[in-house]
């Protein structure tokens, strides 16, 4: 089991643009904070099958042992709006007036020709481990995007749209950091091969998936540097 969460970032629009954007909503400092507008796009699943003589040249190379791969590959774009405020030549305030996401999942699986169901049956109980923490993806998201929502942050220098636009680069890669941080399913996928012994024993998939998930803050191995592997 391979987890790639992978970062795209979308950094702030021109100046000009983005000042007429503070226009429209520096009218009225008394107006209900905005909401963060999270994309939560549909899961993209492809399951492969493969010569064990003659991988393809697109499938993850398997570590010692491995006969199968699953690849979860989770994604998120940031983007933010903000709102100048030059104080004098060299000094300016950035709020930030809106947080947009775009959130992503693509799985892929990876069986030799012929695999036994019950190793077919073990890659597809990583692919719904992925899933089930996909579900509530977008709920996290707009907890993390909320928080900054309103935030301002002071910057100097002697270009300040630069100077700008790094700080809120600085603060969209924030954003997605702490969504991969705390989305992780790691623990839950190390704690289902822990259960099947990387489909080495008879625990059904199905079973050994509902435990992983309901008992992962209490039973997931320790060692999270290790990755899972069928």
């Amino acid at each position: 089991m391979r987890l790639r969460p992978f970062v795209l970032l979308c950094f702030p629009l021109g100046l000009l643009v983005l000042a007429c954007f503070a226009c429209r909503n520096s009218s009225s400092q008394s107006q209900p904070q905005s909401l963060p507008l999270i994309t939560k796009e549909p899961v993209v699943f492809t399951n492969h099958s493969f010569d064990p003589a003659s991988p393809p040249p697109d499938m993850p190379p398997l570590s010692p042992g491995e006969s199968a791969e699953c690849d979860s590959d989770f994604r998120s774009h940031a983007s933010l709006l903000w709102r100048p405020g030059r104080t004098d030549a060299t000094h300016a305030t950035v709020t930030i007036t809106q947080v947009r996401m775009t959130l992503q999942l693509r799985i892929n699986t990876w069986v030799p020709a012929g695999a036994s169901q019950h190793l077919i049956e073990h890659e597809d109980g990583h692919r719904q481990i992925s899933e089930s923490y996909y579900q509530t993806a977008d709920k996290l998201a707009a907890q993390i995007a909320a928080d900054y929502i309103g935030r301002q942050v002071e910057v100097t220098g002697a270009d300040l749209n630069a100077e700008s636009e790094k700080m809120v680069q600085q603060m969209a890669k924030a954003i997605t950091d702490e969504y991969n941080r705390q989305l992780d399913p790691s623990p839950a996928q190390l704690l289902y091969d822990s259960i099947t012994d990387h489909a080495r024993n008879d625990v059904a998939a199905k079973d050994a998936v509902a435990h992983a998930l309901k008992n992962v803050a209490i039973e997931a191995p320790r060692d999270q540097n290790a990755r899972p592997s069928p």
